[in-house]
């Protein structure tokens, strides 16, 4: 008999799970996911913009490894806009890209925004980033605006995209 393959589950994110996020967040950065300079080595993943309770993570039961996460948070600190939540990260180990593991977390993501209340899930993504946008597109997220040229990245100057999913 053989051992049947993990499986992908969401949970909330816990303090321990820091070195594992981090190691995939350090690992997944590239021009085309973040208009931030390459960070110099692997930074804290927990900090005050970042809670355990914002990042919902992907892991492979069993044995329990972190595979990916999705960071939440409001876009603005404004009450009339507590109905939004905003993606603000999205990454899946490279190991183990290709695997279903972005819809799985967009899949949590969704339960949490709607447990939370909100109406709509909003994200940019750089228009660079064909794969992560034609993920969204599949997950049902629309186009709602375009900064042209918003970013210079590598040299060329990179539009920065608007995408929503309502929640309705």
């Amino acid at each position: 008999m053989t051992a049947a393959a993990p499986r992908p589950a969401v949970r909330p994110a816990r303090l321990e799970d820091a070195p594992a996020l981090g190691a995939i967040d350090h690992a997944t950065w590239t021009w085309l996911s973040s208009p931030s300079p390459r960070p110099a080595e692997p930074r804290p993943f927990f900090d005050e913009r970042t809670r355990p309770e914002d990042v919902v993570v992907a892991e492979l039961t069993p044995g329990g490894r972190v595979a990916g996460y999705v960071k939440l948070g409001h876009p603005t600190p404004l009450e009339s806009n507590r109905h939004v939540l905003m993606v603000n990260g999205l990454a899946v180990d490279p190991e183990l890209q290709g695997r279903g593991l972005g819809r799985v977390l967009l899949d949590g993501a969704v339960a949490e925004a709607r447990a939370r209340g909100a109406r709509k899930l909003a994200l940019r993504v750089l228009s660079e980033n064909a794969p992560a946008r034609a993920l969204y597109r599949r997950f049902g997220f629309v186009e709602e605006g375009v900064l042209r040229e918003e970013f210079l990245l590598d040299g060329r100057y990179v539009d920065d995209v608007f995408m929503a999913l309502f929640l309705r």
